[in-house]
Parts: structure tokens; C-alpha cells; sequence
């Protein structure tokens, strides 16, 4: 069976993007209470752990407040390379896993160049390579049935000439990791490819920022791939998505190729001290990790007695098949209209007809389940309906 094809997508001008509706925003266009607004599309956890708040109340920074932080992180950079099981010259830290993508992009996609993007995955990989301006080789997923799998095949031929490719693992917006050995088959694929041809092999940026749902992690593998960087981040498992603070982590002569393009100082000293604390308490990583997990579960049976089953999922976000986009978008619009903000995918993109929602509080999951379960008829009564144009949704 010959690979599936992959799409070649030419650059647009960065204009063409947009960043989700802020809460007034969704507020304003809805009629809703500002208070009354719950995040449900950005996969944030909704409230950081106990140790973060009490170094932030105290405040325990004294003059450092006045001074730009360490330029070398070096208290950061310790616990994560305790953490991650890595040396502190395999890391590079910055604010936040998005910072991370957008300094590797701007290291190793030259304009012009192509990058590899199996989907759907991240948007954010497609909007950094159009940015460069550079050509993005979308590389269709396996289907839902195969659990969203890399097309290994697909991959390979796509990245023969690429500079690039972009990974996610487990990846999002489907929830689900990689099968195992997948990664390591790749990689492996990847750099013989690449010797046959007598080329360097592409870089390979595989994003972890939910590994620590699974515990697991394919940091080790940049010994046999030296051309790997693995992305991580404090903003999901650990809860502390508005301290911006993620890290790439790779051999450090690749580290040495990505130094240059790093902002001194992104990070603030606040956000160095929090998350140093939370990387050295696994404990309390462990205790969020358990409540998603649960949440997670009474998330997706809920959604399934009102007849919508969630893909399976081991993130802190379910993605949910509504049937076509006509229904999905009635029911984005009627959670919209209770302050219940879902991700939602545009009328071209593979996921169109689903939703994704991000595991919450059990009071805000219970406020979610409600208007959900209230708004399936209508929902339902959209399937098969003759889809209309898009507007723009938050």
C-alpha cells in the first residue's frame, strides 16, 4: 500500500490568524455574565497547586522584583533537569511551550523551507511554519477507529526534503499517544532516509506538553537521534499555565544551535521561583494528575448518556463527535449562549464535526454537563443537516 499523500499548504500572511475570544469578549457577543464565563478550549487546568499560591502570597522575592532574572536559570534549569532526568545542559528554557516552538521554528525553518505536520495536531505548528514563511506538508492522521496514529510511511516520504517535523505526543487536540515503539520506528526511519540521500536529517521537535498524564516520555531517544528536541511545559499537569514556563530539551550541541534565538529574560522571576517549587514537589503533581484522571472519566460518561461518546482520552481534554458540523456547531453556540466556552475546529479542518472540552473543577464540569445533556436534542436534530457558513466562533 503506497503512503498516504501528503498536502502540500502554501504560506499565508500572518494576518490570516486570529487567537481565541477573551472572557469579555464571549461575554459581551453572548449576553453573558463576565463571572459566568468557563474556559473549556484552552486545556488549562483551573487552578494552581497549593504550593504555587503560598509563594505567590508571600512574595519572598525582595529587590530581585526590581532586576531581570538569571540569564542562565540556573535554579530553573536544575530542578528540571532533576526532574526530566537530564543534564542541565540538555535544557533551554522559556516562557512558556510556546515561546519553545516559536524559537525552534526561527532556528531551523528557513523561509522557504518545508516542515512536516501529520494531522490534525496543534495548530500552533502550522502557524509558526507559515510564519517563517515556509510550506507545511500536512500528513493525514490515521482515522479515529485507528486511534489517530502517525502514518509512519506518510511521514518518512514527506520529510525527504524537509527541514522540520513536527510531533506531538500525546497529541492534541485527539487526546491519545503514539503506539509504542512508534516514535523510536520513526526516528529510526528518519535518519536511514536521510543517510541514503546524504543529507543532514530534519529536526524533530516532538511536543510532550501532556506527558505527564501518561508518564511517559521520549527524552532518551536523542541518543540515537541527535537531530531530536523534546518540548516541555509547566502548563497543564502542572497547573500553571499563566506562570509561562516550558523547555526544550536536546543534545547540547543542538542546544547550541537553539541558544542564540532565545530572549534574555523572558521568564519572570516569580515564574522561576514557582515553577523551581512545583517541578521538586511530585507529590502534588501526582494529586492533580489522579483528580484530572477522575474528572476526566465522569466527563466522558456524561457525554455519552447524552449520546455523544467521547473519544477515548488520556490528557485533561476529551474530544466529542457530535456528527457533522451543523451539529457541532449548535451545540458550540448553545453552550456559548451559558458562558461555557468549547473549542471549536473551522468547516475545512478533519475534526469539523467534534468539539473539545477541557477536564475542569467538578463544579464547573457539572455546570458543562448540564447545558450539554439540555442542548443534545437540538444537537441531534442537526445531524445530517445541510451545513451553512462559518462565522467566526470563540
Amino acid at each position: 500500500m503506497s503512503p498516504t499523500p501528503a498536502t502540500m499548504a502554501f504560506p499565508t500572511h500572518p494576518s490570516a490568524y486570529a487567537w481565541e475570544a477573551n472572557d469579555e469578549q464571549v461575554a459581551e457577543r453572548y449576553g453573558v455574565p463576565l463571572e459566568r464565563i468557563v474556559r473549556f478550549d484552552l486545556n488549562t487546568c483551573p487552578a494552581p497547586p497549593d504550593l504555587a499560591l503560598r509563594l505567590l502570597r508571600a512574595g519572598e522575592y525582595g529587590r530581585a522584583i526590581s532586576e531581570y532574572p538569571p540569564a542562565d536559570y540556573r535554579e530553573l534549569v536544575a530542578a528540571a533537569a532533576e526532574r526530566y532526568g537530564v543534564a542541565g545542559r540538555d535544557l533551554l528554557v522559556g516562557a512558556g511551550a510556546d515561546e519553545i516552538l516559536d524559537i525552534l521554528a526561527k532556528a531551523f525553518i528557513a523561509p522557504g523551507a518545508t516542515a512536516v505536520i501529520p494531522t490534525p495536531t496543534y495548530s500552533m505548528y502550522r502557524v509558526l511554519t507559515e510564519q517563517r514563511p515556509a510550506r507545511p506538508a500536512l500528513v493525514p492522521r490515521a482515522p479515529a477507529a485507528r486511534g489517530y496514529a502517525l502514518d509512519l510511511a506518510a511521514v518518512r516520504a514527506a520529510a525527504r526534503d524537509a527541514a522540520l517535523v513536527w510531533l506531538c505526543d500525546p497529541n492534541n487536540p485527539t487526546g491519545l499517544p503514539e503506539p509504542d515503539g512508534a516514535v523510536a520506528d520513526l526516528l529510526a526511519g528518519l535518519l536511514a532516509d536521510a543517510e541514503a540521500l546524504g543529507r543532514v536529517a530534519p529536526v524533530v521537535v516532538l511536543d510532550e506538553a501532556y506527558a505527564e498524564f501518561i508518564g511517559r516520555s521520549h527524552v532518551a531517544l536523542r541518543d540515537a537521534y541527535p537531530r531530536l528536541v523534546v518540548v516541555r511545559t509547566a502548563s497543564k499537569a502542572y497547573a500553571l499555565a499563566g506562570m509561562r514556563v516550558g523547555f526544550a530539551i536536546a543534545r547540547p550541541e543542538l542546544i547550541a544551535e537553539i541558544a542564540p534565538y532565545r530572549p534574555p529574560g523572558s521568564v519572570a522571576i516569580p515564574s522561576v521561583a514557582v515553577v523551581t517549587a512545583a517541578l521538586r514537589d511530585p507529590d502534588a503533581l501526582a494529586a492533580n494528575v489522579a483528580r484530572v484522571a477522575r474528572e476526566r472519566a465522569r466527563l466522558a460518561a456524561a457525554f455519552a448518556a447524552a449520546g455523544f461518546p467521547a473519544n477515548a482520552s488520556v490528557t485533561n481534554f476529551l474530544l466529542v463527535e457530535l456528527g457533522g458540523p451543523p451539529a457541532a456547531r449548535a451545540m458550540a453556540d448553545g453552550l456559548l449562549s451559558h458562558g461555557l466556552v468549547p473549542r471549536t475546529f473551522g468547516a475545512d479542518h478533519p475534526l469539523a464535526g467534534h468539539l473539545r472540552f477541557t477536564v475542569r473543577d467538578e463544579a464547573q464540569d457539572d455546570r458543562l454537563i448540564a447545558a450539554f445533556t439540555g442542548l443534545a436534542p437540538t444537537a441531534r436534530g442537526a445531524v445530517g443537516a445541510t451545513p451553512y457558513p462559518e462565522e467566526p466562533t470563540p
